[in-house]
């Protein structure tokens, strides 16, 4: 199995235990006495599984028998007797999953106890943590089928992984594990083959995420850490779904900052935020970050990928965030194909308060001529075919609320280049809505080891000049990457908050030198890291030659002395 593969398997079952864990723990909180006797009965029986198994079995047979065929989930009035027994089978047999593994867990027991419970029960954990899942598909139970080489192992993972997508939350989450292909002949051709490579990889995955705490918090930090280590691993690809944290952070701070005023500081709350190319949610992550739990009302990603597409929706539900807290849309941002995005009623246009963003660099597009019309392009221009920077910018940008701020990170190219991508850029100038531009480090990222700027553009702004800094000096060098260390991040947003002047490094640059320089906003033209050259007074230099000249004739006069008493040559 190769390291993308495997990834996928490990980031899949650490999403998974995060739920099941999850979920047990509330689920302890709720039954209390009731789920310590369930613990107790499975001790007790422990030595004798096969009879206690069976027990259990006639529970659920019993049950079944006394249902309804409403109950059953036919039709309150249903007389076809072989229609009803085949879904009193059904019942059976959905329940008995719950006990293919011979050490059965505890939550097992109390729902098989406590079947006419049940419902009621998954009602409240859905009201307290906003899902549920049954015993049979729970971590611990996935576990045990794992380590006793059970022969149901596939079918149990194959049917949790649906119900998670299904049934779990309020929201359907279709698609969440499609990128953990339990068909595949990579597995092997048939089903005992597959199942017997299951029990080597879950056990192996098993023994790693034990080093992992299973707080949300931590948890989540260790996901974005693993995502990290893949994408290092995995060079130039990783650019599709990883931002590095210390470049997530400085655009999160940037746009919790206050937008009319950064130097009053952060907002206290985020009405929503925006990420139009998500990949893994990392800076959706970061943003929250900044604004605690309860900061933000709504969070938006999109995402094309779909593989990056289902690590941001795990992203978010790792690190606590609720699935009625979060929307995160697999889609093509530059086709504008998101419904919500797609509102041609200016009052009734969707509007964030911050937009952050990422997208690939440089990036061949294909645009239809009518795009030209497009609402997001048609004021500026269509960006070049060659390079859909502008494009993400503009798309972000038409979405941006009048009060907000949006941070993107974009190749050096777009401050420079001609043709359609100036005349953009300088309607944006004109109208005043770049903020300001951040040159950061080369080799930050896994994608590229071109050096990359962060562009601040609002509609709102406040001051008539352009901030410009090049920060390009100031980071850790590495062997593979470069590193922003805490102390550069704060000089970047110290500066930005303040609007400060550092000579070599930040300047307030007015649109009258901004337009002398045909808005070209290459950063070295106003700000250069440079060593400024010394400044020579030519009057000093005279004065110091003709010293020097002086003492080399009155030096020669008298060396001629000795020489003419020696009866030599002399120096003419």
């Amino acid at each position: 199995m190769n390291a993308d593969d495997f990834r996928d398997y490990m980031l899949s079952f650490l999403f998974l235990r995060y739920l099941s864990d999850n979920y047990e723990e509330a689920v302890k909180k709720e039954l209390g006495s009731d789920y310590q006797k369930s613990e107790l009965e499975t001790q007790k029986n422990g030595t004798n599984p096969d009879t206690y198994i069976n027990e259990l079995k006639a529970v659920i047979i019993k049950y079944s028998n006394s249902l309804s065929p409403k109950k059953l989930g036919l039709q309150e009035d249903e007389k076809d007797h072989q229609k009803i027994e085949k879904a009193r089978q059904e019942y059976v047999d959905d329940n008995n999953k719950m006990l293919y593994s011979h050490n059965v867990i505890p939550l097992a027991v109390w729902y098989i106890r406590n079947l006419d419970q049940v419902d009621m029960l998954e009602k409240q954990m859905r009201r307290k943590i906003h899902y549920v899942i049954k015993p049979a598909y729970l971590w611990s139970n996935i576990y045990e089928l794992a380590r006793t080489q059970n022969s149901q192992l596939l079918k149990t993972l194959q049917s949790g992984f649906k119900y998670i997508e299904n049934e779990s939350f309020e929201s359907r989450f279709r698609g969440l594990f499609s990128e953990v292909n339990l068909d595949s002949d990579k597995l092997g051709k048939t089903y005992p083959e597959r199942n017997n490579l299951l029990y080597s990889i879950i056990m192996e995955i098993a023994n790693r995420l034990d080093e992992f705490p299973n707080e949300a918090d931590l948890l989540g930090d260790a996901y974005e850490y693993l995502i990290g280590q893949f994408a290092a691993g995995s060079g130039k690809k990783a650019g599709e779904f990883y931002t590095p944290q210390q470049v997530s952070t400085i655009l999160s701070r940037i746009v919790s900052l206050d937008s009319q005023d950064p130097s009053t500081g952060k907002k206290s709350k985020l009405k929503n935020v925006l990420d139009f190319t998500c990949g893994s949610g990392s800076l959706l992550i970061n943003v929250r970050k900044q604004f605690g739990a309860n900061g933000i009302g709504q969070i938006y990603g999109q995402e094309k990928n779909i593989t990056t597409y289902n690590l941001a929706r795990m992203n978010m539900l790792l690190h606590g965030v609720k699935d009625s807290e979060f929307q995160i849309h697999h889609g093509d941002s530059l086709l504008n194909d998101w419904n919500i995005l797609n509102e041609m009623n200016p009052a009734k246009k969707m509007q964030f308060e911050a937009v952050v963003a990422n997208p690939p660099f440089s990036y061949r597009w294909q645009p239809k001529e009518e795009m030209a019309e497009d609402f997001r392009f048609k004021n500026y221009g269509l960006a070049p075919k060659s390079a859909a920077d502008f494009a993400f910018l503009l798309h972000g940008f038409h979405f941006l609320s009048d009060d907000g701020t949006m941070a993107i990170i974009l190749p050096h190219g777009v401050l420079f280049r001609s043709g359609v991508e100036e005349k953009i850029r300088t309607k944006l100038l004109k109208d005043g809505n770049i903020d300001a531009i951040i040159g950061l480090p080369a080799n930050l990222f896994f994608s590229t080891g071109i050096p990359v700027c962060v562009l601040v553009l609002k509609k709102c702004k406040k001051y008539d000049d352009v901030l410009i800094i090049n920060a390009s000096e100031y980071f850790e060098k590495g062997k593979r990457q470069n590193t922003l260390l805490p102390e550069h991040i704060d000089k970047i947003i110290k500066t930005y908050q303040y609007r400060k002047e550092d000579k070599r490094y930040s300047r307030r640059v007015s649109m009258e030198e901004i337009e002398k320089n045909g808005y070209n906003l290459n950063i070295s033209r106003y700000v250069s890291t440079a060593p400024e050259e010394e400044v020579v007074d030519i009057e000093e230099v005279q004065q110091e030659l003709e010293k020097i000249e002086n003492e080399i004739k009155e030096a020669k006069t008298k060396h001629n002395e000795f020489l003419k008493e020696l009866g030599l040559k002399l120096i003419p």
